[in-house]
Order: C-alpha cells, then sequence, then structure tokens
C-alpha cells in the first residue's frame, strides 16, 4: 500500500495572520495554533504522509508543494473566502478537498458547492471514515460528526507545527453550560460540558515545546459543583507534574467565588483568565441571555480583585451594539472596565454568526447589514459592525468602539495599570505590553473602519429605509 499524501490546512485568518506582524509586532501574540487539525493529525493512520499548513504564519507557494492525495481544510466564518480559494487551487490540479469546522457545520449548503465533501460537527468520529474513503475515491458528500467521545480524543501532534508561536494550545473540556445567544459554542458543541481525562490533558501538557500556552476551553471551570471539582483535581494534576508552564485560559467570573481554585490555579501555572463581562447593565445581560453573570448581586470589581491576588491577570471583555446600547456605550464600558479593575478589555461588535439565536433573530427583523456572502463574510470577525444597531447608526456604531479604546488605553490610564500591577507584585511587563499592543491595535483598527466606510457605507445606507427585498441570495445582487 502506496504512502498517501494529506494536506491540513488553516486558512489566513483576514485579522490576525503573522504577516501582520510587520504592522505590529505584538500580532504574533494573537495567533492561536489550530488546534483542531493537530488533533485530527493525531487521529490519522501512519500511511498517510501530513502536512499541516497554517497560513497565519505565512502562505506557501502551494503550487512549488507536491501535490497531495487530499486536502482537509478547517474555518471559521471569517476565514470561509480564504477557503473556498484554497479549495479551488487544488480541485483545480484534481485534488479532493474536505472541509470541516464551525463555518462547514452551520452553512454546510454554501461550503458543499465548494468542496467536495463536508464534516459537520466534530470530526473525531468520523475522520478515520474520511480518510478511508478518499483512499478508495469514494468520497461521501457530507459527514455528520455529532458530538465526540471526549474520552476518544487523542493527543494532537503539536510536533507537526514550526516553532515560533509565543503560544502553545491544549484543550481541557468541551461545550458550554451557558446558552448565550450570541455564541455558536452550544450550537456546535453542545451545551453538555465534556471533561477530557485528566491524566491525557497533563501528558499534552508536556509534549508542549512553548513556555505559555492557551487553553483554549470554552468554559474551562464550568458551573457546576461537579465541574469545579474536576478543574480543581485538574490544576492539583498539573501542579504535581511542574511543568513550568505559564498558561491563559477562558472562564467565566464565578472563577472568583472559590479561593481554594483560585490558588490551585495559580499553582498549576495559571497566568491569566479572560472572562466575558458582555455588558455593563443588567439590561444588556438579559438581552444576550447571560444570565449567569447576573446571579446574586455580583460585585465585579471584588471578584476582580480576588482573581488577581493569586498573582492571574484578568481579561475583559465587552459587546457593543446590544439593542439596549445608546449613544454614549462606548465610553460607558471604558468605565466599567476600568471600574472593575481589569487588566485589558476587549470589546467585540454584536456580531450575528451563522448557527447562532442571535442570527436567526436579526436575519428575520432584516438587521443583517453585509449580506452579499459569501464575499462579506470576511467582516464575520467581531471587529467590524456587520449588523443594523438599534440606536446607533454605522458611523455611531464605530465612534463608540473608537472612544472606548481610547478611554481605556489611555496613556495615563495604562500606566495607572501597569503601576497597579507593580505594586500589586503581579506581572506588570505583561501587563504593559498587552495593554501597548491592545493600544497600537486599536490604533489600526481606526484606520480599518475609516476603509470599511467607504467601502461599505453603501451596504448600510441603502437598507436604512428598510424596504428593500432581502440581497441575501447571489440573485438578489
Amino acid at each position: 500500500m502506496h504512502g498517501m499524501r494529506l494536506y491540513l490546512i488553516n486558512p489566513s485568518n483576514p485579522l490576525v495572520s503573522i504577516v501582520k506582524v510587520s504592522e505590529s509586532r505584538w500580532n504574533r501574540y494573537r495567533v492561536w495554533k489550530p488546534l483542531s487539525l493537530m488533533v485530527l493529525a493525531g487521529l490519522t493512520p501512519p500511511e498517510w504522509e501530513i502536512t499541516i499548513v497554517d497560513e497565519n504564519l505565512g502562505t506557501p507557494d502551494y503550487p512549488t508543494m507536491p501535490r497531495p492525495d487530499l486536502v482537509g481544510i478547517t474555518a471559521f466564518t471569517a476565514q470561509a473566502n480564504r477557503a473556498y480559494e484554497v479549495a479551488a487551487h487544488f480541485r483545480r490540479l484534481g485534488v479532493p478537498v474536505v472541509m470541516g469546522g464551525i463555518h462547514a457545520t452551520m452553512c454546510w449548503d454554501e461550503v458543499m458547492e465548494r468542496v467536495d465533501s463536508v464534516v459537520s460537527g466534530e470530526a473525531e468520529s468520523v475522520w478515520q471514515q474520511v480518510l478511508e474513503d478518499a483512499r478508495h475515491g469514494s468520497l461521501k458528500r457530507r459527514y455528520d460528526g455529532g458530538l465526540a467521545e471526549i474520552s476518544d480524543v487523542p493527543m494532537a501532534r503539536h510536533d507537526l507545527l514550526p516553532a515560533g508561536y509565543a503560544f502553545g494550545a491544549v484543550q481541557t473540556t468541551r461545550g458550554c453550560p451557558l446558552n448565550c445567544n450570541f455564541c455558536s459554542v452550544t450550537a456546535f458543541n453542545g451545551a453538555r460540558y465534556r471533561q477530557r481525562p485528566i491524566a491525557d490533558v497533563v501528558r499534552e501538557f508536556q509534549l508542549i515545546r512553548e513556555k505559555h500556552v492557551l487553553v483554549v476551553d470554552d468554559n474551562l471551570i464550568g458551573t457546576r459543583a461537579e465541574h469545579i471539582a474536576r478543574a480543581k483535581d485538574l490544576f492539583r494534576a498539573l501542579a504535581q507534574a511542574n511543568l513550568q508552564k505559564e498558561w491563559v485560559a477562558q472562564a467565566t467570573i464565578n472563577f472568583a467565588d472559590d479561593d481554594e481554585l483560585l490558588a490551585l490555579a495559580a499553582k498549576a501555572g495559571c497566568g491569566g483568565v479572560f472572562i466575558g463581562f458582555e455588558s455593563p447593565t443588567p439590561e444588556g445581560l438579559r438581552e444576550l441571555g447571560k444570565k449567569f453573570n447576573l446571579l446574586k448581586g455580583r460585585d465585579c470589581r471584588a471578584s476582580v480583585r480576588r482573581i488577581q491576588q493569586h498573582n492571574i491577570l484578568v481579561g475583559g471583555s465587552f459587546i457593543l451594539g446590544l439593542d439596549v446600547d445608546e449613544p454614549g456605550v462606548g465610553k460607558r464600558i471604558a468605565e466599567a472596565a476600568s471600574q472593575y479593575g481589569v487588566d485589558s478589555l476587549n470589546v467585540l461588535f454584536l456580531t450575528p454568526l451563522p448557527g447562532t439565536r442571535l442570527w436567526d433573530q436579526m436575519k428575520t427583523q432584516d438587521r443583517i447589514a453585509l449580506g452579499a456572502f459569501p464575499e462579506d463574510w470576511k467582516y464575520y470577525t467581531l471587529t467590524y459592525p456587520v449588523a443594523r444597531y438599534k440606536h446607533l447608526s454605522l458611523n455611531g456604531v464605530i465612534e463608540e468602539m473608537n472612544s472606548c479604546n481610547e478611554h481605556f488605553y489611555s496613556m495615563s490610564r495604562i500606566l495607572y495599570r501597569v503601576w497597579g500591577s507593580l505594586w500589586g507584585r503581579r506581572q506588570p511587563l505583561i501587563t504593559l505590553v498587552g495593554n501597548l499592543s491592545y493600544r497600537s491595535n486599536a490604533r489600526l483598527d481606526c484606520k480599518a473602519y475609516a476603509d470599511f466606510k467607504r467601502q461599505r457605507g453603501k451596504g448600510y445606507a441603502e437598507k436604512s429605509a428598510m424596504s428593500l427585498p432581502p440581497a441575501e441570495s447571489p440573485q438578489a445582487r
């Protein structure tokens, strides 16, 4: 049986590719490894020779590479267009292309027109079958992976990627017990919170070369007592393995509620957490379905401080453009974030992603402003306003974003945070680098928004009459 050649490709993301490092050297810290491809590589039998291509490190010259027998592509919504370009290149050479990931799952009819085969859901359970069928030239049009049995998820092939990433990556759980209307995790990974065996996670941590690691779980500690108990066991095991690594993760604000959990996390190498505060008002949280943050009149400032006392940095994220958001909300978010005392702030535009309740709702209300698909997917990075917002015009919502960043990342506030970090013996250097990175990216964003308004402002204006037929289908364009 002759060897088969497989390319697994992560298309460049218009937003974060390292290629843009020349614009801002901090971007290296914003590029995450394509972990899903590394996991599939771990499931691939030895007769396949695997190459993982992460275009975020730079786009290779495909014509000079040896012709593969099969190409697998994964993509978030914002990567879809680039994924289709890559697929077209290989299909012209007669190489079958299979595409999976969140966009392929939510928009499989669109994807199916552009590739040979679509894998929806989590690919682990069907991947062997896909390879087997590809080898016999009998690929099916669609495979549905559903939800994988998480204890069968193999070690990712960390050895297949070059050095040069700032962060390694590992996953310890899948799914999220919350069900926020803007989030596709529940639709894709399910609401059942599934945890990998702790021994597997520790072993995989040991395989990672990088000193800094991103734990990609959508919700590392979960919400229920048994989830938290498992997180503690995981942290104990990591601490005991003495990995000499520092990691960052995403968690809900309840991370702050258990002192033992925080102490164990710090001991296990936790250097920072990203927490979704989403909105500074209870009305905003209700609108998003993130009722979890409303529980028992939480004091966010005290919660953030409790986490920071364990020498763990807190990044806060908020969403701009809710129906309750009125002019002045940008400054309000910046004030709330400053008042909570977070070390960094990341604000995203409310973006209807396919597969979310928000998408269904905005589509019904004809509020998706950028609807010329697939071209417009490239704007669905959460950093462009693609929808129509209730109280904010296109100019208005962009102004709020700029004003929020200007307020929070003013030089005086950055120095104040760095000083606080020094004084609290946290990580002043990381705080400084992180804040300057956000500041420089906010500057680049201002430029990007100006271009965006020139190119796409018309789309908004035309539809503000709200009476035109929806321009969803290519025929309508």
